[in-house]
């Protein structure tokens, strides 16, 4: 199926407008469940799934690598190389001793990345985590070197600054060095200020490509957490409390009012409303079955007229209240 594309950035990369998270995989989705969600998605005309090699090391007997070693056994069954663009992190911890942005962490992670992944070259390759401690000039020097071997083709940045991604940008024009494509910032409906504030205008004026992560507020915006005895429906239920209040309510009405005038799902209306955003190339979304996964690419067939935009905007709209967290 054909799925119109966008630039990443000046990478030269062709993203179709949704990307799937990888975090899942090998974790609350199984090895079987996780290939054919790579099967549906792939099948669906979308082609960028997001990992990192740190999934999923925070659950019991993990020690991170699961999600790329999936997708890589995925990549052995279905040969389907030229039809993905793999997109995997650095720098998270995965051990006390293996963390951080420096050369050499790059370089062994990313020979890891590439057996696990069972793949000669990653399309993009990203840093997970801003590493203060390590000169942005050796980190860059690290991708450039990868980048001669033919081991990445871009490289990308994940929860930065504006003010440090200004700094990468100035350094690899300064040293011939490759330079930062693309963020991958913490944004969607709800958690819009601190994106839009200062990223937004930032990846506008630079041209860089935006793959926003948490685009579901981590299941939030789907609609199944209503009340706090809903948060046991999944182990990421924890991290949507602060979510329920007067904003996340309000915000919850007009998806249930948008995705009824549409014949939709609130999930599918939020994602949407992150394609049709000015400067994003495809937010990122998980799933753990294959329903949620239609639910996922059905946003990518919906066109929300103005008006949908609008209340979007408005009940979702920043700066002028603190939220007030239910307790």
């Amino acid at each position: 199926m054909y799925m119109k594309t966008r630039q990443l950035g000046t990478s030269g990369l062709e993203i179709a407008p949704l990307a799937l998270g990888g975090n899942v995989f090998g974790w609350t989705a199984d090895e079987n469940m996780s290939f054919r969600l790579l099967d549906a998605f792939i099948d669906s005309g979308l082609n960028l799934v997001d990992t990192a090699d740190v999934y999923s090391v925070w659950a019991p007997g993990h020690t991170g690598g699961e999600s790329e070693t999936v997708i890589g056994k995925w990549l052995k069954r279905t040969g389907k190389r030229e039809k993905i663009v793999i997109a995997t992190k650095v720098g998270m911890e995965m051990s006390p001793s293996e963390k951080g942005l420096s050369r050499k962490h790059i370089l062994q992670s990313a020979e890891r990345s590439l057996a696990r992944l069972q793949t000669d070259y990653i399309d993009l390759y990203q840093s997970h985590i801003d590493d203060t401690d390590t000169p942005i000039e050796e980190t860059l020097g690290g991708y450039a070197q990868l980048a001669e071997q033919g081991k990445i083709r871009a490289i990308g940045a994940s929860n930065y600054g504006a003010e440090r991604l200004a700094q990468a940008l100035a350094t690899s024009g300064r040293l011939g060095y490759p330079a930062y494509q693309s963020l991958q910032p913490h944004y969607n409906l709800y958690d819009r200020e601190s994106y839009e504030r200062d990223l937004e205008p930032f990846c506008a004026e630079r041209k860089l490509g935006v793959i926003p992560y948490f685009s579901l507020a981590r299941g939030f915006l789907s609609g199944k957490y209503r009340a706090e005895e809903d948060l046991s429906k999944s182990v990421r239920g924890g991290g949507v409390k602060r979510y329920l209040n007067d904003r996340g309510f309000r915000i919850l009405s007009a998806l249930d009012r948008a995705a009824k005038e549409l014949n939709s799902s609130p999930a599918s209306v939020s994602l949407a409303w992150l394609i049709a955003r000015p400067g994003i190339t495809a937010p990122i979304a998980s799933a753990t079955n294959l329903d949620q996964l239609a639910q996922l690419i059905g946003a990518t067939n919906l066109k929300l007229d103005q008006a949908t935009i609008d209340l979007l905007n408005s009940a979702s709209a920043w700066g002028a209240e603190e939220d007030q967290a239910a307790d």
